[in-house]
Parts: structure tokens; sequence; C-alpha cells
């Protein structure tokens, strides 16, 4: 092949990884999407002489890079540096772990073989990229199902990196059959074999997955619940509304579909816009308005997002503490989730996945001059704090416990699970999705719920202040959603449900055994690499 039409294939991976992303996309497409690119890389394998071997990094970037572009354009709505970092960072990110993987090929593998290997540093990749400071899990392949939660049942077993296995060993042996038919011939029988067993792992889990969507009975004890969608636009309202005025909308909404049998009030991220410092919280305007509409309603509790403020002795500050210039005192900023019932203390749960450049400077160890180019969307400005724990509520009255997860933190499947893991019963989201304007970004976000409530085998509630509220069931149902950019509330009746699923019990541990493999692999090539080297000489 000459090199335009690597240059071809590499782009047709990068369009067909695309065309299979939510919420518009076929998601079937995704299981011959990089077989175009497997063709390239195998094809430069082959011919060692003529094409060095990171060449790969080309054509890899080539195709991630129109992959992230054409399905996460719409992030430069909100934060030109998150553009840079998910398209440009996380198309070299994941060219870089295509590299590494034609590298090892090439020094374990005969040509022509190992490509099972791809399986095990995509799978690391995924798994590494879901825990530093440029984390940005958006695109990880297991996502791609998020539209189509009746293929993919059986996520309450391994959760997303399920899916990406799944993804990864079919395009594989599409890739086999491809190149045994028009490039190199292999006998038919073996031809044959290749085929059917591909079909299998196809249909397989599609027909285990269909099955188990319609049996699978949901679960639990009923909640009565109310979501607000207040419509408040980030860009022009949120910070120039008054405190009691941002307040009075979400309650004013609520206020018609409340009665003696509900139970929670949930309300989106930032809804509330006040300074709230944490110990002073009843001073406050937003919770005394709360606590007195309370009264009406004695079995009601309220979940609402606000930025609140911590102050800290010297000796208690963290890493993520600013200082106070007038008041002369170390505190923390929190995007935060208030949970407030009638004759109990305020709870607290801050936002502990941050998006990078936005809510946290990446690295800031190192680069803590520039901490203030990273702007918190909620309202502050620096890096914010975060909660060591996956905050679990129990209600005073007895009632089930629950956990409200802030936005960004839905599109990470182990940490999500982790609030179940603690106890939780009821699971709910609130978001602020405006920022990302009318584009496929909410809609995605809104999507990643639904894979949540499979993994968890939770009931969630959602609240997306101008982006898509609604209720995901059990099966990853979505219930009741709401339209964009349209003030609207919802009120549904949640289970709740104190069980746990393999997946929460376990967590991400597909991914754990590919890394353990992946650097086994990687010691092998090395030793190999440096014995081969070492023979070389020896011959000169």
């Amino acid at each position: 092949m000459r090199r335009i039409h690597l240059l071809l294939l590499s782009l047709l991976s990068g369009l067909l990884l695309s065309a299979a992303w939510p919420m518009h996309g076929f998601a079937g497409i995704i299981f011959v999407a990089l077989v175009p690119l497997l063709l390239v890389e195998d094809f430069v394998g082959n011919n060692r002489l003529t094409h060095s071997r990171f060449s790969v990094l080309w054509y890899a970037w080539i195709s991630f890079f129109v992959f992230n572009i054409l399905t996460t354009w719409w992030i430069v709505n909100s934060t030109v540096f998150g553009m840079i970092m998910a398209v440009v960072l996380n198309s070299l990110f994941l060219a870089l772990a295509f590299l590494v993987y034609h590298i090892v090929r090439r020094i374990m593998f005969a040509p022509g073989r190992g490509h099972f290997a791809l399986i095990l540093f995509w799978m690391t990749w995924e798994y590494l990229h879901l825990d530093w400071d440029l984390s940005w899990s958006w695109l990880n392949l297991g996502n791609v199902f998020a539209s189509r939660p009746a293929w993919v049942q059986w996520y309450e077993y391994t959760g997303t990196f399920g899916g990406t296995l799944w993804i990864l060993m079919v395009n594989i042996m599409v890739f086999w059959i491809i190149r045994a038919l028009f490039l190199q011939p292999v006998p038919r029988v073996r031809l044959w074999i290749t085929t059917s067993m591909t079909l299998l792992l196809l249909v397989l889990p599609l027909l285990f997955s269909w099955i188990k969507y319609q049996a699978y009975v949901p679960t639990g004890d009923p909640v009565e619940v109310v979501i607000v969608q207040p419509n408040i636009d980030p860009y022009v309202e949120q910070y120039d509304l008054e405190v009691d005025e941002a307040l009075r909308r979400n309650l004013l909404l609520a206020e018609p579909l409340l009665d003696s049998s509900v139970q929670y009030l949930v309300c989106p991220e930032s809804a509330l816009q006040e300074v709230i410092w944490e110990g002073q919280e009843e001073m406050s305007l937003s919770v005394r308005m709360i606590r007195e509409f309370l009264l009406d309603y004695p079995r009601l509790k309220v979940v609402i997002g606000a930025s609140t403020f911590k102050r800290y002795a010297e000796a208690e500050k963290t890493h993520t503490a600013r200082w106070h210039k007038s008041g002369g005192f170390w505190y923390d900023a929190f995007n935060t989730s208030l949970y407030i019932e009638n004759g109990v203390p305020v709870s607290f749960y801050h936002k502990s996945v941050l998006v990078p450049g936005v809510e946290k400077m990446p690295f800031r160890k190192y680069l803590a001059f520039m901490d203030k180019f990273a702007i918190d969307l909620g309202g502050t400005v620096g890096s914010i704090g975060t909660d060591p724990v996956r905050k679990v509520i129990q209600p005073g009255d007895g009632g089930p416990a629950i956990s409200s997860t802030i936005c960004y933190e839905s599109a990470y499947g182990g940490f999500f699970s982790g609030f179940a893991r603690n106890g939780a019963q009821l699971l709910f989201v609130i978001t602020n999705d405006g920022w990302w304007g009318n584009t496929p970004g909410h809609r995605q976000h809104l999507l990643f719920s639904s894979l949540r409530a499979i993994e968890t085998r939770k009931d969630i509630g959602r609240s997306a202040n101008t982006g898509i509220s609604c209720f995901v069931d059990q099966r990853g149902r979505i219930l009741q959603a709401t339209d964009y950019w349209t003030p609207d509330v919802i009120r549904g009746t949640m289970l709740a449900h104190d069980g746990m699923t393999f997946y929460v019990r376990q967590g991400d541990y597909l991914a754990r055994i590919a890394a353990f493999v992946s650097a086994m692999f990687l010691l092998i090539a090395l030793v190999q690499s440096i014995l081969g080297r070492r023979k070389l000489t020896a011959n000169h």
C-alpha cells in the first residue's frame, strides 16, 4: 500500500468511530471501526524495512484526532483549554498507547501475529486515564453503548471495560477475516471457523443482554421524588440573580408537585447563588429559606447544589487551600451538594472528580503559579477542594440512604459505583450542562446515567439546570426526560434498593487484570530488546 492509502484508512477509522458514538450515531459501527487502523498497523509491521515503527504513531493520531474532534468539539463552548486537552492531548495519548502495542508486538511476535495484545494495552490506557490530573474518560470505548442499554445489561458484571473488551475482540477478529479474504489467504476451514467464532462473539452477548433486559424486574422500596430543572442561563443569569430569586425559581417550580408523600426534592448543581461558609451555613439566606420551606413538608428532604467554602487553621490547610487576603486565613472552595432535612444538621458532599483545566489545575504541584487560570464553572477561581470519601447520607427519619454525585462524576463507572458500595440505596446526579450549549455534549452526558444504573442496579434521579432532567430505572431506561433549555419539574417513584452487583463489589477488575498482564508484556519486550541488541553487537 502507498502512504496515501494508509492515510485514508486512518481517516476512515476516525470517521467510523465517530459515526458509532451516541447520541445520533449507530453503536453497531463500533465493531468494525478499528479495522482500517489495524490494517495500517499490520502493514507497517510487515514492512519493517520501509516503515519505521514510529510511523504508527502518526497514523493512529490521525484516527483518534478525527474521532475526538467530531465527538467532543462542543467542549470549546465552555473552555478552550478543555478543548485542547480533550481533542489534541487525548488523541495523542490514545496514539501513544497504540504505538506501545505496536512496538511490543514487533518485538515479541512474528509478523502478522500478536494482535490480541492491543486489548491489553488499550484497556490499560483507559484504566490509567481514569485517575490522573488529565483524566478524560468520556470516549472510553465501553461508553459507546450508552444509548443502547438493552445491549449491555451484563455491565452489572463487568462495567464499561467489558464493553471495551468486547469491541476490541470483535474488531480484531473482523480484521483477521478481511486480511484472510484479501491480503493473506488461509485455508477455508480456518476462515470458516474464524468467521463462526466472530459471529458468536458478536451475537451471544447481545442475546444474553436482551433476555436479561426483558426478564429483569426492578426491586426496592418506593420513594416519591420531585426533580427540578430551573433553566437558569449559566452565561447570562447565573451569577447576576439575587440569592433569593435563584432559590425561589427552584422552589416555585417544585411546589405544585409536592405533597406529604414526597420524600426528596432534587435541585441542580450550583442552584444556590450564595457564598456559604461551612460551619456557618445556618446563617446563610438560602439555608434559612429552605428550612422555612420544609416546615410545610415534614417528610421532605432537599438535595441541592451550591458553591461552599471552608476555613482552615494553618496546620489544617489542604493542598488545594488558597489564601484569603482580606481575612488573613486559608480556605478551600468546593463544588458542593447540600442535603437539608428538618431537625438535622446540613450535610455536605464535595465534588471529587474535577474537570481538568476547569475545576483544577493539572499537576498543580509543579504548576501552582498557573492556578489562577483554572476557572471553576460553579463560581470560584482556582483548583477546588474534594471529598476524600464517597459520602452516603442516612436520613434522620430512617428513610433510604442516598448519595448525590455532581456532574462529571457520572462519567466514571468505578468512581460512581463506590457510592453504592458504601451503602447508597438511591442515587442522584445534579449537574449544570448549559455550559456546552445545545450540542451533543449534554445529551452524551445524560446517557452515561443509563450505564451507571445498569452497573449498580440502582434507580437514578437526574437534575440538570440547563440540560435534560429525568429518572433512570435499574435497567438503564430513561423516563420522563425533560426538554433542553426549558424550565420544568417532574415527579416519579424511585425504588430504593440495597443490593450490590458483582461490578459494584469488584470494581474495574478487567482493567486491573489487563494492566498487570500489560506490565508483564512490557517487561518481557524490554528484556527481549536488550538481549537482541547484545546479540547483534556480539555478531559484529
